[in-house]
């Protein structure tokens, strides 16, 4: 009875081009390997089986993005979103509805000027993400909130009259801020000096123009090209909360809509650059269960982005830094000078531990979070009488309190699984949208 209920459909029209330029990439990547051989062949062809050749190549990349698209369907039923692909090898991604976590809308330059959008499907235990790509942007938009009303527990006729859920906004990055904090990170200036440094040393040692200019010019340009890259992509960077989970909307030439499900939430990293601290920003990033994670906020006035955390960690209050207890001194014998950067503060809600000196990181693990807790001592650890306490996380990652009084260590251990047991028992489910 569900089959013959469910309506099957396809991609949007335009969905053949993404396909159509596989023939001449395998083209591009056979004349790369043998450029000598290529140019030979050529030389060898006349104009008119040339002209042949290249039109024979315009129709088979045109047949083949026309077939992928064709035996591509997509259909939501009771349960599940299911997928069928392949032309030669068939594959079905069966998506179960209720193991969503997050459904992102993304829309490259290109598809943009396409008026199409591509949908990313965030499943719970997935590796990578499914994806339809492309889709009308109103479809997108229209089939994402389905999904999510799907997700949070909706009829099928209901979901369909739910729509998208309601936004109300948290934070907005100017782009001169943005552009700012990448000025003031020591990245950029620490290619710089060794794009003076490096090519100066190689004259010297070699006179050799030719040899500078292949060594120092890509220095150059990679000086800023990682910061044009974060620039263009987290351009008029939006949080906003909703239903579904917090909402992103970034981008300057790719457009990106993403969700940030709270309940999948495991760490929460506070990052401050050295240049950063006077002008008290920050910059926040996630570990999420079943995801690689990601940026929350790229960087704002430490006051709003606790704001926001706030709303993806409910009830939880950053620690001041006046707060978090150093290693003792006689920790320095351990870690020279570094050790001062090492911090702890545990609070009802969160185990927090900070590391690094000049860019301060502030990690903050909910206690309902923490898989286990183990302590680790090295040999001159243990002769110095300090110790590691750390906390597995259900991300895979782990979360260090770095050289700790052992007395205090051994406490933390056994006193951090209590909470831990006791934070999952009052946590509120991973499900985080309610019908």
């Amino acid at each position: 009875m569900e089959t013959a209920a469910v309506t099957e459909r396809r991609l949007h029209p335009v969905t053949p081009l993404r396909r159509a330029w596989a023939p001449f990439a395998v083209l591009v990547g056979w004349s790369v390997h043998d450029p000598n051989g290529t140019q030979q062949r050529l030389t060898e062809l006349t104009a008119t089986t040339l002209l042949l050749g290249c039109l024979a190549v315009v129709l088979g990349g045109a047949a083949y993005g026309f077939l992928s698209w064709w035996f591509t369907h997509f259909a939501v039923t009771e349960t599940e979103l299911r997928i069928r692909t392949g032309l030669f090898f068939r594959r079905t991604a069966h998506i179960r509805l209720d193991r969503l976590q997050a459904v992102d809308v993304t829309r490259p330059l290109l598809a943009r000027i396409a008026g199409v959008a591509k949908l990313k499907m965030d499943v719970v235990g997935a590796d990578t993400k499914d994806e339809l790509a492309y889709l009308g942007e109103r479809d997108a938009a229209e089939l994402r909130a389905e999904l999510l009303a799907r997700a949070a527990g909706f009829t099928p006729a209901r979901a369909r009259e739910v729509g998208e859920a309601p936004v109300r906004g948290l934070l907005h990055v100017q782009p001169r801020m943005l552009a700012l904090s990448l000025m003031l990170t020591g990245a950029p200036w620490a290619m710089l000096v060794a794009a003076a440094v490096v090519p100066a040393f190689l004259w010297f040692a070699t006179h050799n123009l030719w040899t500078v200019l292949a060594t120092g010019l890509p220095i150059l340009g990679g000086a800023f090209a990682g910061s044009v890259g974060r620039f263009v992509k987290e351009y008029d960077w939006t949080v906003g909360e909703s239903p579904d989970g917090l909402r992103i909307d970034r981008g300057l030439l790719d457009k990106a809509h993403e969700t940030v499900p709270p309940g999948r939430v495991q760490t929460v990293h506070i990052v401050q650059p050295l240049l950063w601290r006077r002008r008290g920003w920050v910059r926040v990033e996630l570990d999420v269960a079943g995801s690689a994670g990601g940026v929350l906020v790229p960087v704002a006035p430490r006051e709003h982005a606790e704001a926001v955390i706030g709303r993806i960690l409910p009830g939880t209050r950053v620690p001041d830094p006046a707060e978090l207890s150093r290693p003792p001194a006689r920790a320095a014998w351990c870690v020279p000078l570094w050790w001062k950067g090492y911090g702890l503060a545990v609070t009802d809600t969160v185990f927090a531990a900070r590391h690094g000196l000049f860019k301060r990181r502030l990690s903050l693990v909910p206690h309902a979070k923490v898989q286990s807790v183990r302590l680790s001592q090295g040999p001159w650890e243990r002769f110095r009488g300090v110790a590691d306490v750390r906390v597995d996380t259900g991300a895979d990652k782990t979360v260090t309190a770095r050289l700790r009084p052992f007395a205090e260590a051994a406490e933390l251990l056994h006193s951090q699984a209590d909470r831990s047991r006791t934070g999952r028992k009052e946590a509120r489910p991973d499900r985080w949208m309610t019908p």
